[in-house]
């Protein structure tokens, strides 16, 4: 224990020996009135920071997390997390100045979302870093260290890790479902990211809605006992979902009463109760369900929080004191954000090279209810600002340069179920050289539970193109003129692989997303992002959607031909990987190989290792990615590029849950894509493989 933690118990420790019943419990709901005789303010913990500020007035809006995982890029999620970081000091220290201790003013920040995107029709998948646990793992790290900064005795802010665990949805069964994953699937797919943050020291962790192996998993004495503080040694806290515990007595109907759902809660070391249940502790202290002993140490836990954050002492001793309003969306954080926004544009489809635009185009018509949609650009848990750009102002924007361009707009169809088409209005696209056509999903169409309206709480039925807006497009695609694919949403889109010449997935691509669309299309950005998630080719090809087996899902386990695979993106030059080793180092493998830039244009590439058993058992999966990295290499040239893998990049999950290395022969493959034939028939680079034995 270091000097300061010490200092810092003590206190907190006197001032919990102060402190009556009934005040200890206060400080454990997330609307906290603080102790005022003892001089802790009032504060409410909940904030929000998915892909900037959130609820609180302007901020940067970067491009949602999913985005964020396309880009593959570590390096970039930290810097936008660390600007994020900016604001939200900037914000505390305003509403410090004037006693402001509302909702969404604070400094502890329920972000960032590391569940497995497993299933494509799960509403809040567009929350987290996509469907594989290295990838969710790297960015998860990077988000954790750009919120709290680089001195864990002094945190920026505080980091969560959520939905502990196995959280994926459907969102209409989360407060009654009872999962029960194999322990091979638990252990291998869903806990790996959220022991990475914990190892990284992350500060708060919170509990998922459902229930695991029987236990809810707020008050799960195997995830936060047995698990999280013993096994894994996590010190910080622990906050429950909004009104998860009282899911216990109403829903779960694991405990009769709200006495014994905050006594199971607390006993299990869940610190923070975000809803009101945790009154109902002091109830459940009277009746001998709960000691006070156990209050102590969560109130202790909350405190050392709060301490580290600084907030014993005044908001102008901080280092960060002089971040204000002037901080905030800055010319700097929106340009970071039309960078971001456009390395995590994915270009699926390019035939002919048709993108980016060329000389000879005059006239563009731009299609589609994406166009112009503000819903389509922000995604959920999103901040606001004066300037949210749509893809029909970044590309009016873009041509304000190019007076012989000129663009016209109808949006055919509207966003939603729509037997109303315009089809008069296809017949516009005849006198255009290229149809840009904006559709897909919006914030109403997937989210969590009660945000999209549009839906079944949240999820998709289906994960086709909704069928008026498919009707439509190829309508136009019929009329013979080039047309460009735009699709917004969060979560993988099936359609005819046909039904465009050029396609490109935006995502919810943030407050410059129309800017960063405008500057792939017409080539001032070189697309450089790759798919953090399978597009599957129907709903057909999904298991079921209650069914938290891996078997069929993901790239790892799944057998079915997908639209397009996990890890793919194409550029708008081309790469070779060539001169790959491997050795076995003792306990690490190190791996390297070139990539040369085989075309004319300077570019960034996403460079895949990928693990499989050179003998493949059933149970075993496909193969996995197991590092990554993002280079940027001018036209022409070839940079050399090394990987250190630990041996457990080669570990097998037994049926137990167990991590063994089991003696054989490896296969080792550096790609940009998974690598299937698949990849290769879509256009990706050619893989290198290297054998070795372990």
């Amino acid at each position: 224990m270091t000097k300061l933690e010490q200092e810092r118990t003590e206190e907190i420790n006197a001032l919990i020996s102060e402190m009556k019943l009934e005040e200890k419990v206060a400080l454990m709901l997330h609307e906290s009135p603080g102790v005022q005789r003892l001089g802790i303010k009032e504060y409410n913990w909940w904030n929000e920071a998915l892909h900037g500020v959130a609820r609180a007035g302007t901020a940067t809006v970067f491009p949602q997390t999913i985005g964020l995982a396309a880009t593959f890029d570590t390096k970039l999620a930290q810097e936008e997390y660390e600007a994020i970081s900016d604001e939200a000091r900037a914000k505390y220290n305003e509403a410090q100045k004037i006693g402001d201790y509302r909702q969404f003013r604070g400094l502890t920040f329920w972000t960032p979302n590391i569940n497995i995107f497993r299933d494509p029709r799960w509403g809040r998948g567009q929350e987290t870093f996509g469907e594989d646990p290295c990838l969710t793992t790297k960015m998860g790290v990077a988000a954790v260290r750009g919120l709290q900064g680089d001195d864990p005795e002094n945190l920026k802010l505080a980091a969560c890790a959520k939905h502990f665990a196995v959280h994926s949805g459907p969102e209409c069964t989360r407060h009654t479902a009872n999962v029960k994953p194999s322990k091979k699937d638990f252990w291998e797919t869903y806990m790996p990211a959220f022991k990475a943050l914990v190892d990284e020291g992350v500060e708060s962790v919170m509990g998922a809605y459902q229930r695991l192996y029987d236990e809810p998993c707020n008050g799960s004495k195997y995830l936060l006992v047995d698990i999280l503080r013993n096994k894994w040694g996590f010190k910080g806290h622990v906050v429950s979902d909004c009104w998860a515990v009282k899911d216990f007595h109403e829903n779960h109907k694991v405990t009769k009463t709200p006495a014994e759902s905050a006594a199971l809660a607390i006993n299990n070391t869940c610190d923070l109760n975000c809803g009101c249940t945790y009154h109902a502790a002091i109830d459940a202290v009277r009746q001998g369900l709960l000691s006070e002993e156990k209050i102590n140490e969560s109130v202790f836990r909350l405190l050392m929080t709060q301490a580290k954050l600084g907030m014993f002492d005044s908001w102008k001793k901080s280092k960060w004191k002089n971040l204000s309003a002037k901080d905030v969306n800055t010319a700097e954080k929106r340009a970071l954000a039309r960078k971001v926004a456009g390395d995590s544009i994915v270009l699926l489809k390019n035939k002919n090279g048709l993108l980016p635009v060329k000389e000879n185009i005059k006239k563009i018509f731009v299609v589609g209810p994406c166009a112009t949609n503000v819903n389509a650009i922000l995604g959920n848990y999103y901040g606001l600002n004066s300037r949210l750009v749509t893809i029909l102002e970044g590309l009016l924007e873009k041509t304000e340069a190019r007076p012989d361009i000129n663009i016209d707009y109808h949006p055919g169809v509207g966003m939603y179920s729509d037997s109303k088409q315009r089809g008069w209005t296809v017949g516009m696209v005849e006198s255009a050289d290229l149809v840009v056509a904006c559709f897909g999903l919006d914030n109403m169409m997937e989210g969590e539970e009660g945000d999209s309206v549009e839906t079944t709480k949240g999820d998709r039925d289906f994960i086709e193109l909704p069928q008026h807006q498919l009707d439509y497009l190829k309508a136009v695609r019929d009329r013979g003129i080039p047309v460009v694919l735009v699709l917004t949403g969060g979560a993988a889109i099936a359609f005819p692989e046909d039904i465009a010449d050029a396609i490109i997935m935006a995502w919810y691509p943030g407050e410059e997303g129309g800017s960063a669309v405008a500057d792939v299309i017409f080539g001032d950005t070189v697309p450089s992002a790759h798919l953090p998630v399978t597009f599957p080719k129907s709903t057909a090809d999904l298991p079921d959607f209650e069914d938290y087996a891996m078997k069929g899902r993901t790239y790892r386990y799944a057998t079915k031909e997908p639209l397009f695979p996990f890890g793919f993106g194409l550029s708008y030059t081309s790469f070779k990987f060539d001169n790959a080793e491997a050795k076995v180092d003792g306990d690490k493998v190190q791996v390297s190989c070139s990539v040369k830039n085989t075309g004319n244009l300077t570019a960034k590439e996403v460079v895949q290792v990928y693990v499989a058993k050179a003998n493949r058992k059933e149970d075993d999966p496909i193969c996995s990615l197991r590092d990554f990295t993002k280079l940027e290499i001018k036209a022409g040239a070839v940079k050399n590029v090394s990987f250190t893998l630990p041996l457990s990049a080669f570990e097998t999950i037994t049926a137990e849950g167990e991590s063994v290395i089991e003696k054989g022969e490896y296969l080792i493959t550096i790609a940009d894509s998974v690598p299937t034939e698949q990849s290769k028939k879509l256009g990706a680079s050619d893989p290198v493989t290297i054998k070795i034995s372990l």
